[in-house]
């Protein structure tokens, strides 16, 4: 699928909200705030980061501006590592996912990223990242977490807002496949046993109103990629936000994993990923996407075998018992190859921008 003609999308920009967390959030985020339409920089103007040999090539003539305001809404159950100890001491949320995410979003992501991501070798800070304490001091001044996670964006001139899922200090209790119940985020990733059931403690937990409204004015809004239960899942446990998708007139998509994961998706395909995600969101009462973004490109051998002493495979792309949750598949070779497997944020980018323009267009043309 290709976007619009040039021509059919002047004057049309998107709102976009993505959700979800870990690696896969800032990644998408990476390749989505190439197109955020800036005050200086709109019309026939390219928006990609400023020339450097750390520059991404800019995006082509017809994605230029093409995001009117971007939103990410980011997952806050993270009990581990540096989070996890500044949660314990400070009582704060997570910053970890959320610093991902402005350093993603940020206009000199380079720099940045080397100050965000500096983690102290010794002493008492050891382990910590500087974008940690950041945040951290940040929630200590405003006395909210929600307000500094805003303010430390503003600083870092991000192109797009970053909200957490919600500003209760929430934690995850997980039912496993041998009846047993484990609590946090750190054991549920490192238990042996697969994850049947998940739900938040509290379990009354509810999204920012910024949130709700974001999802609300959306005209595109995305969930993925990342760890199906930890990273994706948690977001619509928070209530409200399930009920915020269901009824959100937004084009929806799915971006699904290339691999399988250890005991959070191991065995699953690309329409139980789908099916998981529904169970767990009851209060969307059906299907909250349109769209599932699957790849079907070849992975290395070297890759395969790599991922294979781990016991992860490539995600089997059913792509008919996608289709029968009513869902459309949208295939393609969104891989990019390091010494890990990534989804290629700039293909992924323009191929939802793609979906949500279309469908902005076709509402326009029709009234």
């Amino acid at each position: 699928m290709s976007l619009p003609n040039p021509a059919e999308l002047r004057d049309k920009e998107l709102r976009v909200v993505a959700i979800g967390g870990g690696t896969g959030l800032s990644t998408l985020l990476r390749g989505l705030k190439r197109y955020v339409a800036t005050p200086d920089r709109r019309r026939g103007i390219r928006i990609g980061s400023a020339p450097g040999p750390q520059a991404p090539p800019l995006p082509g003539p017809s994605l230029r501006c093409v995001v009117r305001e971007l939103s990410a809404v980011v997952t806050v159950t993270d009990d581990g590592g540096s989070s996890g100890r500044l949660r314990e001491d400070m009582q704060m949320l997570p910053p970890g996912d959320i610093r991902n995410c402005m350093v993603a979003l940020s206009e000199d992501e380079h720099l940045l990223a080397k100050l965000f991501q500096f983690r102290f070798a010794q002493g008492d800070l050891e382990g910590h990242s500087f974008g940690n304490l950041f945040v951290a001091a940040l929630s200590q001044i405003t006395g909210d977490f929600a307000q500094a996670v805003q303010m430390s964006s503003q600083i870092l001139a991000a192109r797009g807002k970053i909200f957490p899922s919600t500003n209760t200090n929430v934690g995850l209790v997980a039912h496993m496949d041998d009846g047993s119940l484990v609590r946090g985020e750190t054991n549920i990733t490192a238990s042996r046993h697969s994850i049947v059931e998940l739900r938040l403690e509290p379990e009354t937990a509810g999204p920012l109103p910024e949130t709700l409204e974001a999802i609300a004015n959306a005209d595109l809004i995305t969930l993925g990629p990342g760890s199906l239960y930890t990273s994706l899942i948690t977001n619509l446990l928070v209530r409200g936000i399930p009920e915020a998708l269901a009824s959100s007139r937004a084009t929806k998509v799915f971006v699904c994993n290339l691999m399988t994961q250890a005991n959070e998706s191991l065995g699953l395909s690309a329409s139980q990923h789908i099916e998981k995600i529904l169970q767990h969101g009851e209060g969307a009462q059906g299907a909250i996407f349109d769209y599932a973004l699957i790849n079907t490109g070849a992975i290395s051998a070297e890759r395969l075998e790599q991922y294979a002493r781990e016991g992860q495979q490539p995600i089997e792309a059913d792509l008919e018992r996608v289709r029968a949750l009513g869902v459309e598949p949208v295939t393609g070779n969104f891989v990019h190859e390091g010494d890990v497997l990534r989804h290629d944020y700039d293909l992924v980018a323009e191929r939802v921008l793609a979906l949500g323009m279309g469908r902005l267009v076709a509402t326009v043309g029709g009234r």
